[in-house]
């Protein structure tokens, strides 16, 4: 019966499959990045987050983190660090401006710099969302819920952690959320930094899903990742500072972010909140370099403005688009790979939604940017992550995936012979050109309705958001995990189990 069952879920998936065949893994953009700033503007928002580095400082609230510092030379006076341009420069040098990180089969590494782009899916949202239910605190089925959803789209090429499982305690969410990430899905998974000993607790679940013995397996190649935001402005906080450290120190992806929001956390006019931004993305960077030369470290964006009238954050604004163009500008003038995000302030998947998640999505594109963060079910400014926004946002992505695709413009595709054959006035519905190609032509959508009035009518009048709904119901129907090794999966659950029963680890202030 079950055989059965796969059969037929594996019948109506191949007879749904279209018979197109874009690869969505591995793009790399083919358009050269825009620019909003002069190669002398952008060298002067460099020069003067380094005289903030080097006269103001930042406060930097980890006693290690400080004592890291000063021994390779910042100058620390009590929670204040000032670090000379000789000391940034240093630091970059030593930072990899390409990464590659590895998943848990072959098709799904991910390289970063080099013009390649990956999306990954909304994380951090504390609230679920979807037409049935409407928001709620996230729950851990609601989280496996993404992480499926993840894995069945390959324009999604990496995990994020949203929503957050409100219904387990944070002393164990790490442990559950990690095994989600591991058994439903292949692709590279990502740990929070909430204090070291969460932190060695998701190393050692990774660890034992890809089967590595020896810690240099784990060290000498990136696993996972995380996101480290600063406290703006200037100030990295204990956590931050922490996680910092505990990804340097073996090796993983620390994707360094400030949250510099213009008039609020930030100065008022984009150029200041980006030397802003700039000069807490170089201290965070700083240390992780001085912990561990060499250790992967990707600059990271999420600039933006505040509504004046209410103090929300805004996103897709014209604002957010310039912050991100004129972030890849500074990214690329450090010589390091680096991470925007989409997002939208809307409360519902609507028009507003669409509109301002297109904008900072197309902006991420233009920017040249690595990897784009929360580029799939980002609502109600990153409170929750919604199911059909994630659908809606999967659409948007396989567009920019297929304009990345190269176009052919030579021998029969010109279509000389099919002009040839139709006669003026005709059509080339029947031409042979048109018939040996018509099924692969062109891009088939997920959720678009192309028909006519009359026809989309008599279908039920649905709007995109509703057939957003019914789509990643019938996606998670329709799911079966990857491979997963029995033993391994039987370390795990010992591992979860005997940390379980000590307590778990909670989070660390």
């Amino acid at each position: 019966m079950n055989r059965r069952r796969r059969q037929d879920r594996s019948s109506r998936r191949q007879a749904s499959r279209p018979l197109r065949a874009v690869p969505y893994a591995g793009l790399r953009n083919p358009f050269p990045p825009m620019c909003v700033f002069s190669e002398d503007e952008t060298a002067a928002i460099h020069d003067t987050a380094l005289r903030v580095l080097e006269e103001l400082g930042i406060r930097i609230l980890l006693p290690r983190a400080r004592e890291i510092l000063a021994a390779s030379g910042a100058q620390v006076d009590g929670e204040t660090v000032r670090l000379d341009r000789g000391l940034v420069r240093e630091a970059l040098a030593a930072a990899p401006g390409e990464i590659t990180a590895l998943g848990g089969s072959p098709e799904r590494t991910l390289r970063f710099g080099g013009m390649n782009v990956t999306f990954s899916a909304v994380g951090g949202a504390p609230y679920a969302m979807d037409l049935d239910r409407g928001k709620r605190p996230g729950s851990l089925e609601d989280y496996r819920t993404m992480v499926r959803l993840c894995q069945s789209f390959d324009v999604i090429h990496m995990l994020a952690a949203a929503p957050e499982p409100q219904d387990v305690e944070p002393a164990f969410r790490h442990l559950e959320t990690s095994r989600v990430q591991l058994y439903e899905s292949d692709k590279l998974p990502t740990v929070y930094a909430r204090g070291t000993e969460q932190v060695r607790d998701c190393f050692e679940i990774i660890r034992i899903a890809r089967g590595l013995e020896r810690d240099e397996e784990f060290t000498d190649r990136v696993w996972c990742k995380t996101v480290i935001n600063t406290n703006s402005p200037r100030i990295i906080d204990r956590p931050m500072a922490r996680g910092i450290i505990d990804f340097a120190e073996v090796g993983q992806l620390v994707v360094v972010t400030p949250f510099c929001l213009s008039g609020a956390m930030a100065p008022i006019t984009v150029s200041g909140a980006l030397m802003l931004q700039h000069a807490e993305a170089l201290a965070a960077i700083v240390l992780g370099q001085c912990t561990r030369p060499g250790a992967p470290m990707m600059y990271g964006s999420f600039c933006s403005n505040v509504d004046m009238k209410s103090g929300a954050p805004a996103f897709g604004t014209p604002e957010h688009v310039k912050s991100l163009l004129g972030s890849g500008q500074l990214a690329r003038h450090v010589g390091l790979s680096w991470r925007s995000a989409a997002g939208t302030g809307a409360n519902l998947v609507d028009a507003q939604a669409t509109y301002e998640t297109h904008a900072s999505l197309w902006a991420s594109i233009m920017s040249g940017s690595d990897l784009v963060l929360h580029a799939a079910g980002w609502i109600e400014g990153g409170l929750s992550a919604s199911f059909e926004k994630f659908i809606v946002d999967v659409e948007m992505l396989q567009g920019f995936a297929e304009l990345f695709q190269p176009l052919a413009a030579s021998g029969p595709d010109l279509g000389f012979d099919a002009v040839a054959e139709v006669e003026p006035g005709g059509h080339f519905f029947a031409a042979a050109h048109t018939m040996e190609r018509y099924e692969t032509a062109f891009y088939e959508p997920l959720v678009s309705d192309r028909r006519n009035f009359g026809q989309w009518q008599e279908a039920g009048s649905l709007s995109a958001t509703v057939r957003a709904n019914a789509l990643w119901k019938q996606v998670l129907r329709d799911f079966e995990p990857p491979p997963f090794d029995a033993a391994r999966r039987e370390a795990i659950d010992e591992f979860v189990e005997r940390r379980t029963a000590e307590g778990g680890a909670p989070p660390v202030a």
